[in-house]
């Protein structure tokens, strides 16, 4: 049988996260294959949303693409700062090109594979299933939606691929003080630090992975020892991008960067951000 599978990537990331996992794109595709196996479907297509804009996902698309997984990126409310904000955008976008499919490809597959745990997406189960399609509704164990009990077919999904061993088990407090002192320096070199380049400077100084990165900055951007701002540049095609602040009113970053602290103000007073 002939499957497309269409992935609500930050449902799933967030079910597992709560977990204590994180999913990467290589456990994903990992897990769709086995599941594949299994079951003795040709996966013709992977369609996976989600904002890649959140640092929780940094690199990720680029990763996805290289697997062959048809990437959406769906802008919607970033998690640490309220500068954009669209509502159950992925899940828009997923139902229109489902339907799409669904319309206009009716031969192309046999059975549609929804990995979500989203309850908002029962109309479109429906909406497979009366045109006469199969429709396996695949989720984090635990964070299904109790609309979508009857067509999941998840069980331990995962199980095989995510064991306790890839639990990730970092500390960002260890490397909280040399963080700020990193990007203190930084902000002293620079007029201000993209996110990129921090995400950059903070992996090879300390010597941490891209999960770890990201778990340090979701860190201090939850502690409030760094704010992420918009800033507007004219040197850039896209006018602007997005950068970070020490929060130069906590108390542990004052202490941390001493003496630095009345130039990094001024800096920061020059940004007007």
């Amino acid at each position: 049988m002939k499957a497309i599978a269409f992935v609500d990537y930050e449902n799933i990331w967030t079910g597992l996260f709560n977990q204590g996992y994180e999913l990467t794109p290589e456990i994903l595709m990992e897990s769709l294959q086995l599941y594949v196996k299994n079951n003795n479907y040709i996966l013709s297509a992977i369609y996976l949303y989600a904002n890649f804009d959140r640092e929780e996902f940094w690199r990720a698309q680029t990763s996805f693409e290289k697997i062959n997984i048809y990437t959406r990126h769906v802008y919607g409310k970033n998690s640490f700062s309220n500068t954009l904000l669209r509502r159950n955008a992925a899940d828009v976008e997923l139902i229109l090109e489902a339907q799409e499919i669904l319309l206009t490809r009716t031969s192309a597959f046999d059975v549609i594979l929804l990995m979500t745990g989203d309850g908002d997406f029962l109309p479109l189960v429906r909406k497979i299933k009366a045109w006469g399609k199969e429709v396996k509704v695949i989720g984090a164990h635990g964070n299904m939606h109790h609309n979508l009990q009857t067509f999941s077919d998840s069980g331990d999904f995962f199980t095989e691929t995510l064991t306790e061993e890839k639990r990730f088990k970092y500390n960002a407090e260890e490397d909280l003080v040399q963080g700020i002192l990193i990007l203190a320096n930084l902000q002293l070199s620079m007029t201000y630090i993209a996110s990129t380049k921090a995400r950059t400077a903070l992996s090879e100084h300390l010597g941490a992975t891209t999960s770890q990165v990201k778990e340090l900055i979701r860190h201090v951007l939850k502690e409030g020892i760094l704010l992420e701002r918009e800033y507007a540049d004219s040197n850039l095609k896209i006018g602007k991008t997005k950068i970070y602040l020490l929060n130069l009113e906590h108390s542990l970053v004052q202490n941390v960067i001493g003496s630095s602290l009345l130039e990094i103000r001024k800096r920061y007073e020059k940004l007007s951000v």
